[in-house]
């Protein structure tokens, strides 16, 4: 059996119900909307950590984040960590990431150590003072997406080997002001360019909007969306060229915030014409209580990714921008599927379609991410289309980790010991899933970081908190808005104990079998 080509298409902060093919009735999405009428489209698909730099190296090993180690934003994957694309390569594919990767942080800032000395006791030294030890993440390897994000290796495509990847362009960062691959091409096309970049530079507009949102002055033809496309049709249409298959990374920066999509995307939506989700309002934890009390006392500062509470004039803005830039998305794909066929390549080329992870959406009266595991965060479209595959609609579990597996199978291929996911086409369905997220920083109600464990099945959802006032449990059959927090109501043990039990069975399934012991058969 010949090979297939991929192209696998990343979206950032993309929920499911933000597509057409997903049912949103406003938005914009021939192209991907095309591809789920001659594909699979898989209505459960979940992530395994709701917060980009996990959940990517979740994608890339089949790992979990408790696994894998990179349990937040900023710690980078091990450069010893086995990749999916890495046997892809191994076997003769041509490898390219178009994009974002977020693999390795592009900040100057490296992973913190949270020791706290002891008063009474004698501490060990600095580089004793963590489970890992701080050596850990030395060495010019894990900065190659920084120098890469500050100019130094900008100038042409990276392929010294990233995580698999034999050609690396990147796009660093969100909205309007990218770094790496994509600023340096587009100060080729104007030297000015960065004269045009961020909200100081922005465009009047007397729209309503909300917090992190402004009219860029860069136009759609610079922006990173375009770069990305331009960029992967050259990719394309010189491996069509050679007698390898490939493996292209497509990895948009968009829709995540904040929200500035360029040119006809910025009104090409009325807020107006935007409806609310039918839980804005409902307060479902006294966490999500909190943030909104916050805010409330002005004492949130509505920056960065944590969960930023709107009011219905700002939701319904900063939808409509999400959509612009979802459609700018579309078009792009578009443009990179023609190109696909244009190099006759299309009939023997996988494409798939995914996010890293959703955003609440305005979901509970908020936005953004972190820490509030509602569906709109943790679902994510997941497409896949092939030649001569009928299209059909899936309603199994799938997760993250599902991909490499998925993946290296449908390319003939063995995946690697230690991978924790299934091939979603051929293997048995699980009871349920786990998600996780460890904070980072001490949240509203919380005097230490908290950490989350979600288990998702067909019908429920439970999240678990060290703290019993924040776990939730919520029927999805009867109540899929998530209105009505079910895990201290007396009726709901049963259920709650049951689902308790397959949680932990999840856990002990997933348990690492990387490096086996020496007596394995």
């Amino acid at each position: 059996m010949k090979q297939p080509n991929f192209l696998f298409i990343i979206c950032d902060q993309l929920r499911a119900d933000h597509l057409g093919c997903y049912g949103n009735r406003v938005v914009q999405t021939p192209h991907i909307d095309g591809l789920a009428a001659r594909g699979a489209r898989f209505d459960r698909s979940y992530v395994a950590y709701p917060v980009c730099m996990p959940n990517r190296a979740c994608l890339m090993t089949g790992r979990m984040a408790s696994d894998h180690r990179g349990i937040n934003n900023g710690i980078p994957l091990d450069l010893e960590a086995t990749t999916f694309v890495d046997v892809l390569a191994h076997h003769g594919y041509r490898t390219g990431l178009i994009g974002k990767s977020h693999l390795q942080g592009y900040t100057p800032l490296d992973p913190m150590y949270g020791y706290i000395a002891d008063d009474e006791l004698t501490p060990p030294p600095k580089e004793l003072q963590d489970a890992l030890r701080r050596s850990r993440w030395d060495g010019g390897g894990y900065r190659i997406e920084r120098r890469i994000a500050s100019g130094e290796l900008a100038e042409i495509p990276y392929t010294d080997g990233f995580y698999g990847f034999q050609h690396v362009e990147l796009v660093t960062r969100h909205a309007d002001f990218t770094d790496g691959h994509h600023l340096a091409w587009a100060e080729k096309q104007r030297p000015d360019f960065k004269t045009l970049v961020g909200k100081e530079n922005a465009l009047p507009d007397h729209r309503p909007r909300g917090p992190q949102a402004w009219r860029t002055a860069v136009p759609p033809e610079l922006y990173s969306t375009q770069f990305i496309a331009n960029r992967s049709r050259s990719y394309i249409e010189k491996a069509a060229q050679g007698d390898h298959p490939f493996f292209l990374q497509v990895s948009f920066t968009d829709p995540h915030h904040p929200f500035t999509p360029p040119g006809k995307y910025w009104d090409m939506y009325d807020p107006a014409d935007i409806p609310l989700p039918q839980s804005f309002g409902q307060i479902t934890t006294p966490r999500l209580k909190q943030v909104h009390e916050l805010h409330a006392a002005g004492k949130h500062e509505r920056k960065g990714g944590f969960a930023m509470p709107v009011n219905e004039e700002e939701a319904r803005a900063l939808l409509a921008l999400t959509y612009g830039m979802i459609s700018f998305i579309d078009d792009a794909i578009g443009e990179i599927l023609s190109q696909l066929k244009t190099s006759g390549m299309l009939e023997n080329t996988v494409v798939v379609l995914t996010s890293d992870h959703g955003d609440l959406g305005g979901d509970h009266g908020v936005m953004l991410k972190r820490m509030h595991h509602y569906q709109g965060l943790l679902r994510v479209p997941t497409l896949w289309t092939e030649p001569g595959a009928a299209a059909s609609v899936r309603d199994d579990l799938i997760s993250t980790i599902d991909f490499p597996t998925t993946i290296l199978k449908r390319a003939g291929l063995q995946p690697f010991n230690g991978a924790m996911g299934r091939d979603f086409f051929s293997d048995p369905e699980p009871d349920g899933l786990i998600i996780e997220e460890q904070a980072g920083r001490p949240q509203p109600g919380s005097a230490n970081p908290p950490g989350l464990r979600t288990l998702v099945t067909r019908n429920h959802r439970m999240t678990l908190s060290p703290d019993d006032n924040f776990s939730e449990l919520y029927d999805l059959a009867e109540d899929p808005n998530e209105n009505i927090n079910l895990f201290n109501a007396s009726k709901a043990a049963t259920r709650r104990a049951d689902l308790m039990e397959i949680m932990v069975r999840r856990m002990m399934q997933m348990q690492s079998t990387s490096p086996l012991p020496p007596f394995a058969p």
